[in-house]
C-alpha cells in the first residue's frame, strides 16, 4: 500500500499489523537525546521544534553523506529506547513511528488509545533506505550530531506495520505462528 504523509485518520484505520507500506512525504528523525530535549521543552510549556501533531518520527541516526548523496546510511535504531517518551508524544498527536524492535505494553496501549501506528524498517538496510531519501535538513539540536532533530523527505520508503489501532502486533502474531509446541 502506498501512503502519502502526513498520516490521516482514514489512512490509519486501513493499516493492519503485517501490512507492507511505502511512505512518501515528510518524516522527522529523532533518537533518544532529541526525544529527551523535545519532551523537556514541552513540559516547560515551550514550543517544540518537532511539530508533533500529525507527525511521523523515524528513530535513526544517519551516517555522513558521501559526495553527491543526500544522506548517508540511515537504517532504524531500537525503538524501545524512546518508549519512556512515546506515550506523551502520542497524546499530543504523534501519528506514526518508524524503528525496529518491540514496544512496551504502555506504548502499544497508547497507540490504540491515540490512534497511531508503529512501523518497522529493516535493520541492516541503511544504504538502501538512503536511496529513498530525497531531501534532508537539521531543524534543531545540531549539537547532538547524528542525534539532531531532522526532517527528511522520502519517496516509496518501505516499512511494515507492527502495531495498529486494533491491538494488532506482528511480532506477537509471528511468534504464535512459528512457535513449536
Amino acid at each position: 500500500m502506498k501512503v502519502k504523509l502526513p498520516l490521516t485518520e482514514d489512512i490509519i484505520k486501513e493499516l493492519r499489523a503485517g501490512m507492507k507500506v511505502e511512505l512518501s512525504g515528510e518524516i522527522y528523525v529523532a533518537r533518544d537525546a532529541a526525544h529527551k530535549k523535545i519532551v523537556e521543552t514541552i513540559e516547560k510549556g515551550e514550543n517544540s521544534p518537532l511539530p508533533v501533531k500529525g507527525a511521523t518520527v523515524y528513530y535513526m541516526g544517519p551516517s555522513p553523506a558521501k559526495p553527491g548523496k543526500v544522506i548517508g546510511a540511515c537504517g532504524p535504531t531500537t525503538s524501545g529506547r524512546m518508549d519512556q517518551y512515546t506515550p506523551k508524544l502520542l497524546k499530543l498527536g504523534l501519528k506514526g513511528m518508524i524503528g525496529k524492535g518491540l514496544r512496551t505494553k504502555e506504548v502499544k496501549e497508547s497507540i490504540m488509545e491515540n490512534r497511531a501506528v508503529y512501523f518497522s524498517a529493516i535493520g541492516g538496510a541503511g544504504s538502501y533506505y538512503a536511496n529513498k531519501v530525497k531531501k534532508e535538513e537539521v531543524i534543531a539540536y545540531e549539537e547532538l550530531g547524528a542525534e539532531a532533530l531532522r526532517k527528511i523527505t522520502v519517496e516509496d520508503f518501505p516499512v511494515v506495520v507492527i502495531n495498529d489501532i486494533y491491538g494488532g502486533d506482528l511480532y506477537e502474531e509471528a511468534v504464535k505462528k512459528y512457535k513449536r509446541d
